[in-house]
């Protein structure tokens, strides 16, 4: 049956066969005797994997697969690194469901597309950026803001090999909501030293990055 429900599937697999142009590749990380909600996770992702061939799915298990889990610099599961024609550093920490669901679904599109959907000017500012910038995005599956600021993340790491994006679903890493304070969410965390709460703009985003890179 999987996780997405039956009245859904046939629209969302028909966009994604419409709207895909390139091939996006699923890297999933899973320890199912650990971890309680990766086993979702990796259905999940089998399911989307089937909904189009320009699809492909890898599963690897996070301690047996150490070497692997390391190249894409996972630390934590469940994990879903999300490839198109190289890795640009989006990663999604938990299940992309409900309401982060919409942020994995445009993922999909956008990185397999190759197009961010940012305006020349603002892709100029974001490649101008050039010291390492690690934005993380808390979540959770039940915030409906939560999903413009993790696109909004994702988005700025397409454009910039310098910038990598989580986005971390509180509830499964609790010890790391703890660490942050997530008090409320979407909550970013940007280099350790810039945050704030609630969703913004893409040019106040844009700020943030660029105060926790100088």
């Amino acid at each position: 049956m999987g996780l997405i429900p039956d009245e859904h599937k046939a629209h969302i697999k028909e966009e994604l066969n419409e709207k895909l142009t390139g091939n996006v590749k699923l890297v999933m990380f899973t320890q199912e005797t650990e971890c309680p909600l990766c086993k979702q996770t990796r259905e999940l992702v089998e399911e989307i994997g089937s909904f189009s061939d320009r699809i492909e799915v890898e599963i690897y298990d996070f301690v047996k697969d150490k070497d692997k889990a390391s190249i894409h610099k996972v630390d934590k599961v469940p994990a879903i690194v999300v490839l198109g024609e190289k890795d640009y550093g989006v990663r999604f920490y938990g299940l992309p469901f409900g309401y982060e669901f919409q942020t994995f679904h445009e993922d999909l599109i956008n990185i397999s597309n190759r197009n961010s959907g940012f305006s020349e000017e603002m892709k100029s500012k974001i490649k101008a950026i050039d010291k390492p910038v690690h934005i993380q995005v808390f979540v959770t599956l039940t915030c409906p803001y939560c999903p413009i600021v993790g696109g909004l993340a994702h988005k700025f790491a397409m454009e910039n090999d310098f910038i990598t994006a989580d986005v971390v679903e509180s509830n499964e890493f609790s010890q790391l909501a703890i660490k942050y304070a997530v008090m409320g969410v979407p909550k970013t965390v940007i280099n350790d030293k810039v945050e704030f709460v609630g969703a913004v703009p893409e040019n106040v985003f844009l700020e943030h990055v660029l105060s926790a890179a100088r």
